[in-house]
């Protein structure tokens, strides 16, 4: 009761007495990343177009694609196109592809907005950006490729910012004996430069939304108590 009581004055809530005895044998802890550790409000960072492109046409597409998103990297997408006084248009049709990106019609022209997957799946030759691309997943940013028409049309990045006590958080667990992991569905570089900065154990990465409670599962099943 005392426990309870006392987590429940900083925020945190329990299941019941069980979970409390159960934590005091923990030996890893997950945490997601964006929004947990980062503070969820990213910004764009770099517009790159591919031959034949201007950035402000690529940011202006990509916005459109995103403009009906509720994801903040779509989000940052669209505040960065209208800050830099582009018009975006609504799309004639939307839909979200979860872990991969997003897919929209805009004035006419099919706009592919997401990750390599995603292009790789439709078809799309990205080879000209991808080392644009690892420059800027090395520096932690997130890279979304802009594609029309089937076409790579160039890539927007994308940066989120740690929370101000997340190395605190992961240095504190670590001596308290704890292994960290964080789980996301960021690109592997991306995910390993934010671990870097925070101090993070193990990084699992490029895991979709829908899987991120199998990889829970998988540990557990390894023996580990998470």
């Amino acid at each position: 009761m005392a426990g309870t009581g006392k987590a429940a004055e900083h925020g945190i809530l329990f299941k019941g007495a069980d979970a409390i005895e159960a934590a005091s044998r923990l030996t890893h802890i997950v945490f997601d990343k964006t929004g947990t550790l980062t503070r969820g409000e990213p910004s764009v960072t770099d517009v790159v177009a591919a031959d034949g492109w201007s950035e402000g046409w690529v940011l202006r597409l990509g916005a459109a694609a995103e403009v009906n998103s509720e994801h903040p990297l779509g989000e940052a997408v669209v505040r960065a196109a209208r800050g830099r006084g582009l018009a975006v248009d609504e799309p004639e049709a939307f839909s979200a592809i979860p872990g991969h990106g997003v897919e929209a019609r805009v004035s006419g022209r099919m706009v592919l907005l997401g990750n390599r997957r995603l292009m790789r799946d439709r078809g799309v030759d990205v080879s000209a950006l991808i080392a644009q691309a690892e420059r800027l997943e090395e520096d932690g940013k997130t890279v979304m490729f802009v594609a029309v028409d089937g076409r790579a049309g160039g890539l927007i990045a994308v940066a989120d910012t740690l929370k101000e006590h997340s190395a605190e958080a992961v240095h504190i667990l670590h001596r308290l004996g704890l292994r960290v992991v964080m789980i996301t569905g960021d690109n592997r570089r991306t995910a390993e430069a934010i671990a870097r900065q925070v101090g993070i154990d193990r990084v699992l990465a490029e895991v979709l939304q829908q899987d991120k409670a199998l990889e829970v599962k998988g540990m557990q099943m390894r023996g580990m108590r998470v």
